[in-house]
């Protein structure tokens, strides 16, 4: 069945696409002819410490973020200046004690967005220059906020044709960063029903696909694509980021409309967005080493103001935790944000928990004994061999906006690394 409706393109304006630079061509999408086979990776360690994936970026990468983006900045300076963003990021990771690290994802202007950027037709347009082009420009701005979009910093993927993975996405990034470290490396890729729900906007991404549902066949696929590349390469845990499933039970009376065409305050609609959410993953994750393979659920707004954020336990989340299929769910635990730890304690025996410990959003450093004693609670809960410690989310979510300086992030994780050793020995 054809997904698409009208065509292939977004029929605008000269004035129009030359603002927003929806003047790409739309190209021809293909799917690999064979799959890479997975390939060893280094074992991770129980009450491994780790980050969770963003790390502050320097000044300079984030005006070679703007230049690139504004076509003053060749690729290869601007690689070269992520390059040294990586190393900085790296070694303050080491230098911190981690047994696991990422690349910081210095390269990216946010956790989803990069992607879309990467595939065949899918630009990334201002928001200010998107919002006119779309149906309904108030709700559309409306239902940015709960996904952690500040509208006047970052851009919006706009869907010119049918989507497509011409290259890789994260693997070139796990391939440099391969080359700073003998350690164990977790790379992060955006969830399926994140970015289903960030691409689908009614008035663009309905000019290719027949609904929010078509388009998800091919978000899908080209994770599953990427997905296989980074295990390939020999990623020792690839993280698939869901920031949104908490907004989808605990969204309230805010009346925005999501992949299921249905308000989330109306009766019954967070089920069904739960259920859409639980069937992409189980086909993103197919047949996967499901121990090298981990989901994050973050825990509402980025805010450090507990009372505009998304409150209460993760009891709603519960069935969809239980039966995805990896080997590791990260958590935010290390406020009081998502209620008690016991909450969790019916989770399959087989899968990790990654359990938020440090607080993000504050800059304050806690005491090494608040911590232990938050990792201690999570070891007798789960058992010591299923327990991995880690901040509550990434320190840099945004790359304009950190949640952190990267000194701060850097002593949250050395107090973490010691309140672990003080686990370790009892």
């Amino acid at each position: 069945m054809d997904r698409r409706t009208r065509g292939q393109t977004v029929p605008l304006t000269p004035v129009d696409q030359e603002r927003n630079g929806l003047t790409r061509s739309v190209v021809t999408t293909g799917v690999p002819a064979a799959w890479p086979l997975p390939s060893a990776a280094a074992r991770i360690p129980p009450l491994a410490v780790m980050g969770i994936g963003s790390w502050p970026r320097p000044r300079w990468m984030l005006e070679a973020m703007l230049e690139r983006r504004e076509g003053r900045l060749a690729d290869a300076d601007f690689e070269a200046a992520a390059e040294d963003a990586v190393r900085l990021a790296v070694g303050a990771q080491i230098r911190s004690g981690v047994d696991v690290v990422t690349d910081g994802e210095q390269r990216r202007d946010n956790s989803a967005s990069f992607m879309s950027g990467w595939l065949d037709n899918c630009p990334l347009i201002p928001l200010p220059a998107l919002r006119p082009l779309v149906d309904d420009p108030e709700t559309f701005t409306s239902e940015l906020h709960p996904l952690d979009v500040p509208a006047a910093e970052v851009r919006h993927p706009a869907i010119v044709g049918l989507l497509g993975r011409r290259q890789p996405l994260a693997a070139q990034e796990y391939a440099f960063v391969r080359t700073l470290t003998e350690r164990p490396v977790k790379m992060t890729l955006p969830g399926p029903y994140l970015l289903t729900r960030l691409m689908w906007v009614e008035g663009i991404a309905d000019r290719v696909y027949r609904s929010c549902e078509h388009l998800a066949e091919d978000v899908v696929r080209v994770l599953r694509e990427e997905l296989r590349a980074l295990l390939a390469a020999g990623v020792a845990l690839v993280q698939l980021d869901e920031p949104v499933l908490s907004e989808a039970v605990f969204a309230g009376a805010r009346h925005t409309r999501r992949c299921t065409g249905r308000a989330l305050s109306d009766k019954g609609a967070a089920a069904l967005e739960l259920a859409f959410a639980r069937r992409l993953l189980d086909r993103v994750l197919a047949e996967l080493p499901r121990e090298r393979l981990a989901v994050h659920v973050c825990r509402g707004e980025f805010t450090p103001d507990e009372r505009a954020a998304l409150a209460g336990d993760y009891r709603p989340l519960l069935p969809l935790l239980a039966e995805v299929r990896v080997g590791t769910l990260f958590l935010e635990l290390s406020t009081p944000r998502p209620g008690e730890l016991d909450v969790l304690r019916d989770l399959p025996d087989e899968v990790r928990i990654g359990v938020g410990v440090v607080d993000h959003n504050r800059e304050a450093i806690e005491p090494m004994a608040e911590i232990a004693a938050r990792a201690r609670r999570a070891v007798r809960l789960f058992g010591d061999h299923r327990v991995l410690l880690t901040p509550d989310c990434g320190f840099a979510t945004f790359a304009s906006r950190p949640a952190a300086p990267a000194g701060v992030a850097e002593a949250k994780l050395r107090a973490l690394v010691e309140a672990a050793e003080l686990v370790r020995r009892g």
